[in-house]
């Protein structure tokens, strides 16, 4: 009852939606950097959103399954066969045991994950299974995984039906106009931060009508942004304060810097602006050399995107029960 990594591929990682009410010690929060694949994938097999997956960065891994398994892919298009059959993503598919999965390239994106109906049995740091890989902890061994690495399903699983196929691919999928538009070349709603109003009138202008490129010293913990350098009406020292994921910064070079999901607690760089939680996945795909644009939207409108997500997460979440509950015998 595992997967076996045959090959690693550039970081894959054991995460889920994060280690949370523990940033007060100065502890990450970690967790998926696209949620919202992230929850798609485990919701489409009956798992909680929450469950671990296997964070998947360009170029993709190779993985052995040594029992069979109902999984679920969802983000990145990473053009993913399973013994050498195309495999499309956000969609259950049933894998027969000694099945390989390979990804061949990225496509659009630059993440994928993987879910597990039942779950890895993974033990858990701080109420979470994902990996913190400054602190080595959480996750698979604190690290990202390696070859030969097996990781052990929570349960095993059975269905009621018959098939000569190594893979079968359920029929339903996440709806099309229900999917992030995962681009190169984005636009970012955001919400004005505590210190936008700080920002010069020049520099108020380029944010919002200027192009922002991703530079190549992006990580997991902020993606470092080329663009026009931006300027404050007047300087002051700042508290470090409180930050989040999707806070943008402004560094004192004058550019800009997005924090991702291994963001630190706090923060002495004015926060000029916040990006809204259903624009980060659009964030979490991109690509050094990728550019965004910025919106600003309000309070409300933010509101309501995020609110309208959930709801569909409700219905994703009762139509996949519908559908396997009355198949499964796990």
């Amino acid at each position: 009852m595992s997967i076996r990594i045959i090959k690693p591929g550039l970081l894959s990682t054991i995460q889920d939606l994060g280690r949370l009410g523990f940033r007060n010690t100065g502890i990450n929060v970690n967790g998926v950097m696209d949620v919202f694949a992230a929850k798609s994938a485990n919701l489409l097999i009956c798992n909680e959103e929450n469950e671990a997956v296997i964070e998947m960065h360009a170029p993709g891994s190779t993985l052995k399954f040594e029992e069979d398994a109902l999984i679920a892919l969802a983000g990145a298009d990473f053009a993913v066969t399973i013994n050498d059959i195309q495999i499309d993503t956000w969609r259950p598919i049933w894998v027969k045991k000694e099945s390989i999965l390979r990804c061949n390239g990225a496509m659009v994106g630059k993440r994928l994950y993987l879910a597990v109906h039942g779950g890895f049995d993974i033990k858990q740091w701080l109420h979470s299974s994902s990996t913190n890989l400054k602190a080595g902890c959480g996750g698979w061994q604190g690290r990202a995984l390696q070859k030969e690495d097996v990781l052990p399903f929570r349960k095993s699983c059975r269905f009621y039906f018959q098939t000569e196929s190594s893979v079968h691919v359920f029929p339903w999928k996440v709806s099309e106009s229900e999917l992030p538009f995962y681009s190169k070349h984005p636009t970012i709603r955001f919400i004005p931060g505590h210190e936008w109003e700080e920002l010069a009138p020049t520099s108020k202008s380029l944010f919002l009508n200027k192009g922002f490129t991703v530079k190549k010293e992006s990580d997991r913990m902020g993606y470092r942004l080329l663009g026009p350098p931006l300027e404050r009406q007047k300087s002051r020292e700042l508290l470090s304060s409180a930050v989040s994921f999707g806070t943008v910064q402004l560094l004192s070079d004058g550019q800009l810097i997005v924090l991702m999901a291994d963001h630190q607690t706090t923060g002495g760089y004015p926060r000029v602006a916040h990006v809204i939680s259903v624009d980060l996945p659009l964030l979490a795909q991109l690509k050094p050399g990728d550019e965004l644009r910025f919106l600003p939207i309000d309070l409300k409108t933010a509101e309501e995107a995020l609110l309208s997500q959930v709801k569909f997460f409700r219905q994703l979440k009762l139509a996949c029960q519908l559908k396997l509950e009355p198949i499964l015998l796990c």
